[in-house]
């Protein structure tokens, strides 16, 4: 039974798996390397709550509650639990070296998920220390408000983890949905198109970003795809284009865009460096 969670990143994934987590009675761990993460991560949660409760969302004896299941820290020796949860940089080897370090400080039978959104769950596990008890658990963006999380196992994945997991996301409040580890898993690999289709036509001159988005919207789509692009974080989208793209093959109707290229390297990644495709400031 899951009584600890860490959570390894203090972004805004991270932030955001931590308060949901914490949120739904678990005590939570939330560590990142940089102190300075790990403070601003404490201050924009303790804000978050403070929202919320202006909010009437929760109460203010909730809000206490949650807070104090909290913990921060950069000390990798505090990250004991019975799942640790990463959404660190999208890098297998960094992924792979924070989850055997942590296999040194816990318990045998501790569980490693890691958010990845992209990279193969099977490359990350085969290099871990009992790649039976890893398994992917991909949040969406913004983690307390999106129901879904992917569960990804591999060929190596036990039982006994794949229940834990998909028991873990209920008490989170989520849905879970299994799949089996693929390029994109499920919804990154079906999403491709939604968001490249729209940048070639950027690309070609046909239209621009707000006609686009709000001509999806009005078919039904909660968000167009360029504002989706910029919650989501350019880098981030970027990053799993590429990775599907390559996964399968580099197919012509998969390549990443260069107008999205474009966006990374200038540094305009959407909300997060308040601007993208969109001006945030």
């Amino acid at each position: 039974m899951v009584q600890t969670v860490c959570v390894c990143g203090a972004g805004t994934m991270g932030s955001g798996i931590a308060q949901v987590a914490a949120q739904r009675g678990f005590y939570t761990i939330l560590y990142d390397v940089s102190e300075e993460m790990v403070r601003k991560a404490e201050k924009g949660l303790q804000a978050t709550l403070q929202q919320l409760v202006d909010k009437q969302k929760i109460t203010v004896r909730e809000q206490a509650d949650t807070l104090s299941r909290l913990r921060f820290t950069n000390d990798v020796n505090d990250c004991l639990a019975d799942i640790v949860i990463e959404a660190i940089v999208e890098n297998a080897a960094i992924k792979t070296s924070l989850f055997n370090q942590l296999s040194e400080v816990n318990h045998s039978d501790v569980i490693f998920a890691t958010n990845t959104s992209s990279l193969s769950v099977t490359d990350i596990a085969k290099q871990v220390i009992r790649p039976e008890r890893v398994a992917g658990m991909h949040f969406f963006n913004p983690a307390p408000v999106m129901k879904l999380v992917e569960v990804v196992t591999t060929s190596y994945s036990n039982e006994q983890t794949i229940s834990s997991i998909m028991e873990l996301a209920r008490q989170l409040d989520k849905t879970p949905v299994l799949c089996k580890d693929a390029p994109g898993f499920i919804v990154n690999h079906v999403a491709r198109p939604y968001y490249l289709e729209a940048l070639r036509l950027i690309e070609q001159g046909i239209s621009d970003f707000a006609t686009i988005d709000a001509l999806l919207e009005a078919t039904g789509f909660k968000m167009g795809p360029f504002k989706l692009m910029d919650l989501i974080g350019n880098d981030i989208n970027y990053a799993v284009s590429c990775s599907v793209y390559e996964q399968l093959g580099s197919p012509e109707r998969l390549q990443p865009s260069v107008v999205q290229k474009e966006k990374v390297e200038k540094q305009e990644l959407g909300r997060k460096t308040k601007k993208g495709y969109y001006d945030y400031s």
